[in-house]
């Protein structure tokens, strides 16, 4: 492997600066690899590092280079086949959790407050967000419509939502620089220069 280059390393520390790890996305069920792979791209684009992959009914995706534009290679992924477990990790990490849909309670995504540590549950693409899931968000969350289709698709309403998640953020003054400490930073750097 080639020792990455001036050009490229400082590419990566910019990259790696604007990360933040405080909002991520929940992806239940998606059944159509390549809408995976498209949202895997959206994340890394909107500074998202992880994503949450939570499969119960669907085989876990064979992630594809091409339409994630190897994304996959700078956003972790971590799977979940319980979902206590992933509830658990979340609400641990301090993250409030908002599952998209149309439910009594569900508010338009603009009044949803992404400012705060957050993350997204999207469901899947046919039956929405599981049950034993959207049971126990903190709320729910719809992207309003103007036309005569009822939702997106699942990655470009990913994309809408980490767009407003970003407007939101920066509206607010919030400081562009990664919420990773020093530590952690200085490792995914060492580890993102071999790649």
């Amino acid at each position: 492997m080639r020792e990455a280059t001036e050009q490229r390393k400082q590419r990566i520390w910019e990259v790696l600066s604007r990360r933040q790890p405080d909002l991520t996305l929940v992806l239940d069920n998606i059944h159509d690899p390549h809408n995976v792979s498209a949202i895997f791209r959206s994340c890394d684009a909107f500074g998202v590092p992880r994503v949450h992959l939570y499969y119960t009914t669907e085989a876990f995706p064979e992630l594809g280079r091409k339409s994630s534009a190897s994304a996959m290679k700078w956003v972790e992924q971590e799977r979940h086949s319980q979902p206590q477990e992933l509830l658990d990790t979340l609400q641990g990490q301090g993250f409030s959790i908002f599952a998209t849909g149309f439910g009594s309670r569900s508010i338009p995504l603009p009044q949803c407050d992404l400012t705060r540590p957050a993350a997204v549950i999207l469901g899947n693409e046919h039956r929405g967000a599981s049950p034993e899931l959207a049971e126990k968000v903190d709320g729910e969350l719809f992207i309003p419509m103007q036309g005569m289709v009822q939702s997106f698709n699942v990655s470009v309403a990913a994309a809408i939502i980490l767009y407003e998640a970003w407007r939101q953020r920066r509206a607010c003054e919030r400081p562009q620089r990664s919420g990773f400490d020093e530590e952690t930073l200085e490792a995914l750097y060492r580890d993102w220069c071999t790649k």
